[in-house]
Protein backbone atom coordinates (compact mmCIF):
# COMPACT_ATOMS: atom_id res chain seq x y z
CA UNK A 1 0.00 0.00 0.00
CA UNK A 2 3.02 2.40 0.62
CA UNK A 3 4.24 1.74 -2.83
CA UNK A 4 0.93 3.08 -4.71
CA UNK A 5 1.03 6.38 -1.98
CA UNK A 6 4.44 6.73 -3.22
CA UNK A 7 3.87 6.33 -6.67
CA UNK A 8 0.86 8.59 -6.48
CA UNK A 9 2.74 11.17 -4.96
CA UNK A 10 5.41 11.11 -7.16
CA UNK A 11 3.03 11.50 -10.12
CA UNK A 12 0.96 14.08 -9.31
CA UNK A 13 4.80 16.28 -8.61
CA UNK A 14 5.61 15.32 -12.20
CA UNK A 15 2.33 16.46 -13.26
CA UNK A 16 2.35 19.87 -11.43
CA UNK A 17 5.96 20.44 -12.55
CA UNK A 18 5.82 19.18 -16.08
CA UNK A 19 2.29 21.56 -16.50
CA UNK A 20 4.36 24.86 -15.37
CA UNK A 21 7.57 23.87 -17.78
CA UNK A 22 4.79 23.05 -20.18
CA UNK A 23 2.77 25.91 -19.86
CA UNK A 24 5.54 27.85 -20.88
CA UNK A 25 6.85 26.50 -23.31
CA UNK A 26 2.95 26.22 -24.85
CA UNK A 27 2.73 30.02 -24.49
CA UNK A 28 6.28 30.42 -26.16
CA UNK A 29 5.13 28.20 -29.01
CA UNK A 30 1.40 30.29 -29.65
CA UNK A 31 3.49 33.28 -29.66
CA UNK A 32 5.77 32.38 -31.96
CA UNK A 33 2.54 31.15 -33.98
CA UNK A 34 0.55 34.09 -33.32
CA UNK A 35 3.83 35.93 -35.22
CA UNK A 36 4.19 33.94 -38.28
CA UNK A 37 0.26 34.02 -38.55
CA UNK A 38 0.76 37.80 -39.09
CA UNK A 39 3.36 37.61 -41.50
CA UNK A 40 2.22 39.50 -44.77
CA UNK A 41 3.44 36.95 -47.11
CA UNK A 42 1.31 34.12 -44.50
CA UNK A 43 -1.87 36.73 -45.03
CA UNK A 44 -1.44 37.07 -48.75
CA UNK A 45 -1.16 32.89 -49.10
CA UNK A 46 -4.41 33.00 -46.73
CA UNK A 47 -6.56 35.55 -49.04
CA UNK A 48 -5.23 33.03 -52.41
CA UNK A 49 -6.40 30.01 -50.23
CA UNK A 50 -9.92 32.02 -49.90
CA UNK A 51 -10.10 33.11 -53.50
CA UNK A 52 -9.35 29.67 -54.97
CA UNK A 53 -12.29 28.32 -52.35
CA UNK A 54 -14.38 30.67 -53.64
CA UNK A 55 -14.03 30.35 -56.88
CA UNK A 56 -14.30 26.53 -56.95
CA UNK A 57 -17.31 26.10 -54.33
CA UNK A 58 -19.89 26.22 -56.95
CA UNK A 59 -17.96 22.85 -58.44
CA UNK A 60 -17.77 20.93 -55.31
CA UNK A 61 -21.22 21.99 -54.12
CA UNK A 62 -22.39 20.49 -57.31
CA UNK A 63 -20.43 17.67 -57.12
CA UNK A 64 -21.30 16.99 -53.01
CA UNK A 65 -25.07 16.94 -54.36
CA UNK A 66 -24.49 14.43 -57.19
CA UNK A 67 -22.84 12.20 -54.62
CA UNK A 68 -25.78 12.55 -51.87
CA UNK A 69 -28.18 11.49 -54.41
CA UNK A 70 -26.43 8.41 -55.22
CA UNK A 71 -25.89 7.81 -51.51
CA UNK A 72 -29.70 8.23 -51.06
CA UNK A 73 -30.89 5.97 -53.75
CA UNK A 74 -28.70 3.07 -53.32
CA UNK A 75 -29.63 3.47 -49.44
CA UNK A 76 -32.83 3.21 -50.25
CA UNK A 77 -32.99 0.35 -52.32
CA UNK A 78 -30.85 -1.36 -49.61
CA UNK A 79 -33.77 -0.04 -47.01
CA UNK A 80 -36.11 -0.90 -48.96
CA UNK A 81 -34.80 -5.02 -49.57
CA UNK A 82 -34.38 -4.77 -46.15
CA UNK A 83 -38.26 -3.78 -45.50
CA UNK A 84 -39.80 -5.94 -47.94
CA UNK A 85 -37.84 -9.47 -46.28
CA UNK A 86 -37.10 -12.20 -48.71
CA UNK A 87 -40.66 -12.76 -50.31
CA UNK A 88 -39.61 -9.29 -52.25
CA UNK A 89 -38.97 -9.93 -56.13
CA UNK A 90 -35.26 -10.68 -56.95
CA UNK A 91 -33.62 -7.56 -58.26
CA UNK A 92 -31.41 -7.76 -61.16
CA UNK A 93 -28.03 -6.67 -62.07
CA UNK A 94 -27.83 -3.73 -63.86
CA UNK A 95 -27.03 -5.07 -67.59
CA UNK A 96 -28.53 -8.70 -67.03
CA UNK A 97 -30.41 -9.53 -69.37
CA UNK A 98 -34.13 -9.95 -68.15
CA UNK A 99 -35.25 -13.58 -66.74
CA UNK A 100 -31.27 -14.21 -66.82
CA UNK A 101 -31.40 -14.97 -62.87
CA UNK A 102 -34.10 -17.23 -62.74
CA UNK A 103 -34.18 -21.05 -63.53
CA UNK A 104 -35.63 -23.13 -66.04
Amino acid sequence: MKAKATLLVGAAIGYVLGARAGRQRYDKIKARGQDLWQHPKVQEQVGHAQDLAREKAPDVQQKLAEATSRVTAVVGDKLGDKLHGDDAPAREAPGTPPGAHRSA
